[in-house]
């Protein structure tokens, strides 16, 4: 169930990055709503996650997955840069995760 949280914890962490990109500096009261919303789902799905899973192996998830969901989505919704830099830091970022998660079942962590 703590892998179920920190995917949902890491959703909420991509819509805040848009989110917080379309607040303008936060003068737009929509998305600056969202905004808070969505960092107050994250933490809070990241704390679930972190009841049973390492900090440090929850953490690095929850932002790598955050960062190419980030990249991603802003390359669709603000049509931002897509590079193949970008892709290739994508398969690092991807493969740190799969890596930890791999560990964390080694390790005997919650799966």
């Amino acid at each position: 169930m703590a892998w179920i949280y920190l995917l949902i914890a890491s959703v909420f962490e991509i819509v805040f990055a848009l989110a917080t990109n379309a607040t303008h500096g936060f003068t737009v009261l929509g998305p600056s709503l969202l905004t808070a919303a969505a960092a107050a789902g994250g933490i809070f799905f990241l704390g679930l996650a972190l009841k049973s899973l390492d900090v440090g192996v929850g953490y690095t998830v929850w932002t790598g997955i955050g960062s190419v969901g980030t990249v991603l989505f802003g390359a669709i919704v603000f049509g931002e840069a897509f590079t193949p830099a970008k892709v290739a830091a994508f398969a690092l970022i991807i493969g740190g995760v799969l890596g930890l998660k791999l560990a964390d079942k080694l390790t005997g962590t919650t799966a």
